[in-house]
C-alpha cells in the first residue's frame, strides 16, 4: 500500500485521510460581532476545548490574508490614511489558493499579519485539516471564485451605531486617538461597507441580525451543522445543484457538558482584540 502523504506543512506525522471539509463564509460590517458568533458556534459544537490540532471546527480570518505594504503605503497606515476596508487591500489570490487547500483536506499555512505594524510576519500559523471550516471576514462574499467556494454563508447584521461604538472602544483600547479613529471611520470604514460589504449581504443564505445576541438563529445554524455532519441531509442543496454534491455520513462526537461551557477569559487561537474588523 502506498505511505500516507506527509503532512504539507512540516509535520513529521502523516495525514490521515479525511472526508472534506463544510465551508461556512461568515461576513459583516466591523465589528458586528463575526469572530463571536463563529466563537459561539465553536463553543455550541463542544470543540473551544479541544487541542488545536485535534479540532472538528476551526476558525479562520480574512485579516489574515492582508497584503505586504509598501513602504509608503505603511506610513499611511501608520497616520490612519490607509484603506484596509477596500477589496484591494486583501491578497486574493492566497486566500483563494489556501481556502482551496483547506477544502481538499490538506494541512495549510496560514499567514499572521502584525496590525500594530501593519506588515505580514515571518512565522505563520500551521492549520490542521477539520469537518468545518468557519471563514469571516468584512469582504469574505466579494471575490466570486472565494464565494463560490462556501457551502454555507453567513452574514451578522447589526446596527451601525453599536458596530462604530464598539469599534471607538477597541481603537482606544489600542491606544489610539480618538479623532483619528473617527476620521478614519468616516473616509474609509463606513464608505467601504455601504459599496463592498453591504451589497453582499444578498449572497447570504442566512442573515443574523444582533449577531452572538441572537441565539435563536445561531442554535438552528449548530443545528444544522450537525445534521450535516451526522448524515442526516446527505448532499449540500447548492453543491448538489452545481453537480459537486457531497455525501457526509460522519458522525460528530457528542457534546460534553465541560465542553459547552465557554472558559472564562478563554479565547480561540485567532484573537478578535488585535484584530481591526
Amino acid at each position: 500500500a502506498p505511505s500516507p502523504a506527509m503532512a504539507s506543512a512540516g509535520g513529521a506525522e502523516p495525514e490521515r485521510p479525511r472526508p472534506k471539509p463544510f465551508l461556512i463564509g461568515v461576513s459583516g460590517g466591523t465589528a458586528s460581532g463575526k469572530s463571536t458568533v463563529c466563537e459561539k458556534i465553536m463553543e455550541l459544537l463542544g470543540q473551544n476545548e479541544v487541542d488545536r490540532r485535534q479540532r472538528k471546527v476551526l476558525i479562520l480570518s480574512q485579516d489574515s490574508f492582508y497584503k505586504v505594504l509598501t513602504a509608503e503605503q505603511k506610513a499611511k497606515a501608520l497616520k490612519g490614511q490607509y484603506n484596509f476596508d477596500h477589496p484591494d487591500a486583501f491578497d486574493n489570490d492566497l486566500m483563494h489558493t489556501t481556502l482551496k487547500s483547506i477544502v481538499e483536506g490538506k494541512t495549510v499555512e496560514v499567514p499572521t499579519y502584525d496590525f500594530v505594524t501593519h506588515s505580514r510576519l515571518a512565522e505563520t500559523t500551521v492549520v490542521y485539516p477539520a469537518d468545518v471550516v468557519l471563514f469571516e471576514g468584512i469582504l469574505v462574499f466579494y471575490n466570486q471564485d472565494i464565494r463560490d467556494m462556501f457551502h454555507l454563508r453567513l452574514f451578522v447584521d447589526t446596527d451601525s451605531d453599536v458596530r462604530l461604538s464598539r469599534r471607538v472602544l477597541r481603537d482606544m483600547k489600542r491606544g489610539r486617538d480618538l479623532e483619528q479613529i473617527l476620521t478614519q471611520y468616516t473616509t474609509f470604514v463606513k464608505p467601504a461597507f455601504e459599496e463592498f460589504c453591504l451589497p453582499t449581504k444578498k449572497y447570504a443564505d442566512v442573515i443574523i441580525p444582533r449577531g452572538v445576541d441572537n441565539m435563536v438563529a445561531i442554535n438552528l445554524i449548530v443545528q444544522h451543522i450537525q445534521d450535516i455532519l451526522n448524515g442526516d441531509i446527505c448532499k449540500w442543496q447548492r453543491g448538489a445543484m452545481n453537480g459537486h454534491g457531497r455525501t457526509y455520513k460522519r458522525p460528530f462526537p457528542e457534546q460534553t457538558e465541560s465542553s459547552a461551557v465557554l472558559a472564562a477569559g478563554k479565547r480561540s487561537h485567532l484573537e478578535s482584540s488585535s484584530r481591526p474588523h
